[in-house]
């Protein structure tokens, strides 16, 4: 068995390691928040990260597939419109596309 200073340094240099690597990017992005670049990218990222998302998931989609994928994807993007909640929206469109996904498919 390893001795006790052993063992207390090797804590000791796991909590230092740990400790510094969450730290570091709040070190590190603390400067770039008044960055006028970084302002554009966390208005605009959101809609081009979803938007990309949706392309490359509708990519390889069938006419049968349509019928549960597309309403889901129509009440996303109206509720979205409406209320503007990207949690509200994105949660009832998927609990919409895993109700008509069961209702259809199942019966």
């Amino acid at each position: 068995m390893p001795d006790t200073s052993y063992l207390i340094a090797a804590v000791a240099v796991c909590t230092v390691i740990t400790w510094s690597l969450r730290a570091l990017p709040f070190a590190a992005l603390a400067p770039l928040r008044s960055s006028a670049t970084v302002g554009y990218l966390s208005r605009h990222m959101p809609v081009g990260v979803m938007v990309i998302l949706a392309a490359y998931t509708l990519r390889d989609i069938t006419v049968a597939q349509l019928t549960v994928t597309g309403p889901a994807l129509v009440a996303t993007l109206a509720l979205h419109l409406w209320r503007r909640n990207a949690v509200l929206s994105v949660l009832a469109g998927t609990a919409l596309h895993v109700a008509l996904t069961t209702l259809l498919t199942h019966s």
